[in-house]
């Protein structure tokens, strides 16, 4: 029986790929580079903040240079340009009390103020970033530790996610794997709005 349901951040809970290519093309102006090709947008959009940084700096000389100066940064700016996605809230709402709710996501720092921003701090019984971590997504680490936490097993969740990675982290945790909004991910569930979340979850109990 469904028990908790997992979200991603990016892309899931927010279309933050506006405010992703906005601090990623500020960095990478600093130090004289072009903005992001696609491909560099999808690749920051789904990994660590280092993981990005080392991607697109790779084959330079100037990775511990930006890393520095990163440090300087204050992401608050950028926070607004996240756009909560349609009907989450009411999603939510639907969701709590009855099922638990967790957030597995591979931010590190930004996440709580993230939350805190948009107001939805409360709604997440557990929040699971790349900095709680030592082997951020796609690694099972971060669910093992919501597992854990809540002693269930992974038939008794269902993971939400965009991305790639997430369908790498779910399966390689054994989670039912919801794919919203991406109909080319591998997943046991497709959703491409959270107005029909409450279908989906209805049909799983």
């Amino acid at each position: 029986m469904l028990k908790l349901v997992g979200f991603d951040c990016d892309g899931v809970l927010f279309d933050s790929r506006e405010a992703n290519i906005a601090f990623y093309n500020d960095i990478l102006a600093r130090f004289d580079f072009p903005p992001m090709a696609s491909a560099a947008v999808d690749y920051v959009h789904s990994h660590t903040y280092l993981e990005s940084l080392e991607y697109l700096f790779r084959e330079t000389q100037v990775l511990e240079e930006v890393l520095d100066f990163c440090r300087t940064i204050d992401y608050q700016r950028f926070i607004p340009m996240m756009v909560e996605a349609p009907h989450l809230r009411e999603f939510l709402g639907f969701l709590r009390p009855r099922f638990l709710t967790a957030l597995a996501t591979n931010r590190t720092t930004t996440t709580q103020a993230v939350l805190h921003y948009h107001a939805l701090a409360d709604q997440f019984d557990m929040v699971v970033s790349a900095q709680d971590v030592t082997r951020p997504k796609p690694h099972p680490e971060a669910f093992w530790r919501i597992l854990e936490h809540f002693n269930l097993t992974p038939a008794e969740v269902i993971y939400i996610g965009d991305s790639k990675v997430d369908e790498d982290f779910a399966r390689n945790a054994g989670v039912p794997l919801v794919a919203y909004r991406n109909p080319h991910l591998q997943a046991d569930f497709h959703l491409d709005s959270f107005a029909d979340g409450r279908r989906l979850i209805q049909a799983l109990v």
